[in-house]
């Protein structure tokens, strides 16, 4: 390439004839025959510095080249768009490739409309688009705010053209439609105009497109009709249905079940979809039978094992979430990403598994997700909560100290971590900080500070933030965490009052929070009011009949007591489980109040059993 660059510097010092002299002045020694415009459009190919650009298009304007096709095409690539323009009208006769170049040129830098009339002019030269030209012609029209009457007149062209059969161009108007235009619908009705639906992105394309928008079951019924067609989705589809599952309410997620399940269990993606989709419903059995269906070669897909992590932790079951983890770690062929490292370390959160939650931590930093930490908010967040709510706030302080740029979501992770440990002075530092930073607190933000006063008791400095949320509206969640601060501190009735006159009706944790107020502090005219508000709003719960028969019993009521529990007994109201965990040697034991099911709970009986006889032989020696 040098050589021929030097080659052409020399020559542009010759006239303009055939064969030159090249050495000394009139003696010939060597002839040289004059540049062809294929050697010029050698020279172009590529990134070219500046100063050469110029000295090629000088040499291009000599040798009388600058009318070719090749050497245009590739002069428009390297110039912005006012020189690229002159180089495209100083050609007599172009062909498509100089046409499509100036068209691409004008659509990356945002001239569609220069664009569209330099695609009008092609009829006029007698030149035929192509693909290629309507491909770059719709990136000119990518942009949201694009007028749809433009769009219009491009499809008109296409239609015009015959390129309504090329699937590449039918997907370029589909996403022109679908993002730029924000018309679903003129993008699902070209859709259906299409020949040929086998191009796997445009179903895509649309699943995704009816899902962001709030029309869940549009997306799923456009994923029936592709199993239908014999169309195999790929992972991107997968996302955008488990997402339009994720907006489904939760009544209509069995009906969704149902109806996919008729499509044959041995379809991997089916199962994908089931496993999300029963998860919902809390048939979390039906979701593992789900996932044991899929192939040996579906579980390379990382997405199967993290919608499965996914079910077992919405549906409470996290130590199942963990163990598939593991098992997940035992397939060579699959990896976990950022999404899996999310779902586990929620977990590690849920039972206090600070082991595992440390090794997560670790293999992200020495693998090739090192850079997630800094980068992705969700992974630094997750990591925050975990370490939090283990007990270890050093660790969630490095991690929050690594990121890189923090967000107010960084921030209410870090408040909420404090929060959570009883930090509340620390948790009030950061908020002022943050605010000395000019982040703009959202609602989660001012949850995070509320939940530090709760659990903290700072009473006045939460009336503060309170009353700050001026520019934020507070929501139902807002005035439950505030309720809960005052009723924890023995304001009953300043805490009464807010409940009673926000503009909610008052929930369970409103009423939960104000019952265990007014039971921690002995007022006992207010317990059996409030049990039945909380019983009121939510009968299946046992929280209200629990604190009120603790209420009744240390004031001696033995007979309401013995009432309240046959009223429980008769309205199957069953007190709620209670779980416990702990960490032996890097695995996490989970214990379950009145069950047996834990294989070590009867070497564990047999240690109390002990511990009881030498606290009563101890007991006996002092008597």
């Amino acid at each position: 390439m040098r050589h021929l660059f030097n080659r052409i510097s020399l020559l542009g010092a010759l006239s303009d004839s055939k064969f030159c002299v090249i050495f000394g002045k009139g003696n010939c020694s060597s002839l040289v025959p004059r540049p062809q415009a294929e050697d010029l459009a050698v020279l172009l190919q590529g990134r070219v510095l500046r100063r050469h650009l110029l000295q090629i298009h000088g040499r291009v304007y000599r040798f009388l080249a600058h009318d070719h096709s090749l050497v245009a095409t590739r002069l428009i690539g390297h110039y912005s768009s006012n020189s690229a323009l002159k180089v495209f009208r100083s050609l007599r006769n172009p062909n498509i490739f100089p046409c499509n170049a100036i068209i691409r040129m004008l659509g990356e830098e945002g001239l569609s409309v220069d664009a569209l009339l330099i695609f009008k002019s092609l009829k006029f030269e007698g030149v035929s688009p192509n693909e290629l030209t309507f491909s770059f012609l719709l990136k000119a029209y990518s942009k949201e705010g694009t007028r749809s009457d433009c769009v219009g007149q491009v499809h008109s062209h296409v239609l015009k053209s015959g390129y309504l059969c090329d699937s590449i161009v039918c997907y370029g108007l589909m996403m022109v439609y679908d993002k730029a235009v924000k018309s679903i619908h003129s993008a699902h009705q070209l859709f259906d105009e299409m020949p040929d639906r086998s191009m796997v992105c445009c179903w895509t394309s649309l699943i995704s497109g009816y899902g962001k928008r709030g029309f869940a079951e549009k997306s799923l019924e456009l994923f029936c009709r592709m199993l239908k067609e014999n169309v195999r989705p790929e992972n991107d589809t997968m996302v955008g249905v488990l997402s339009a599952c994720s907006s489904l309410p939760t009544r209509n997620a069995q009906k969704w079940a149902n109806l996919l399940a008729q499509y044959g269990n041995a379809d991997d993606y089916v199962n994908i979809s089931l496993i999300y989709l029963y998860g919902r419903c809390g048939k979390i059995d039906k979701s593992r039978e789900a996932f044991d269906k899929i192939s040996e070669n579906g579980k390379k897909m990382v997405l199967v094992w993290n919608t499965m992590i996914n079910a077992y932790c919405r549906n409470g079951f996290t130590l199942e979430a963990i163990r598939i983890f593991r098992l997940m770690m035992t397939n060579s062929y699959c990896y976990p990403n950022h999404v899996t490292m999310v779902g586990v370390l929620s977990a590690c959160a849920e039972v206090g598994d600070l082991h595992l939650g440390i090794q997560v931590h670790d293999y992200l930093r020495k693998s090739r997700h090192k850079a997630l930490i800094s980068s992705n908010v969700n992974v630094a967040t997750s990591l925050i909560d975990m370490y939090s709510k283990c007990g270890n706030l050093g660790e969630a302080w490095k991690v929050f100290n690594e990121m890189g740029e923090k967000d107010v979501v960084a921030y209410n992770a870090m408040i909420t971590g404090l929060a959570t440990s009883g930090k509340g002075h620390e948790a009030l530092k950061l908020f002022s900080k943050m605010e000395a930073l000019h982040l703009t607190p959202d609602p989660g933000t001012f949850l995070a500070v509320l939940q530090a006063c709760s659990h903290s008791g700072l009473v006045e400095q939460g009336r503060e933030i309170f009353s700050k949320m001026n520019k934020v509206s507070p929501r139902l969640d807002h005035y439950a965490c505030f309720v809960d601060l005052l009723s924890r501190s023995g304001f009953i009735e300043e805490a009464l009052e807010i409940a009673t006159s926000m503009p909610f009706k008052p929930n369970n944790y409103i009423w939960s929070a104000l019952l265990a107020g007014s039971v921690l502090h002995k007022r006992m005219e207010m317990v059996e009011a409030i049990s039945t508000s909380l019983v009121a709003v939510d009968p299946e719960n046992s929280a209200g009949y629990v604190l009120l028969s603790n209420s009744l019993a240390f004031d001696h009521q033995w007979q309401r007591v013995v009432k309240l529990r046959q009223t429980m007994r008769e309205k199957g109201v069953s007190k709620q489980i209670g779980r416990s965990w702990i960490n032996v040697e890097g695995v996490a034991h989970e214990f379950i109040a009145g069950s047996s099911a834990n294989v070590g709970v009867i070497g564990v009986e047999i240690i109390l059993q002990s511990l009881m006889k030498e606290i009563q032989f101890s007991s006996s020696l002092l008597d």
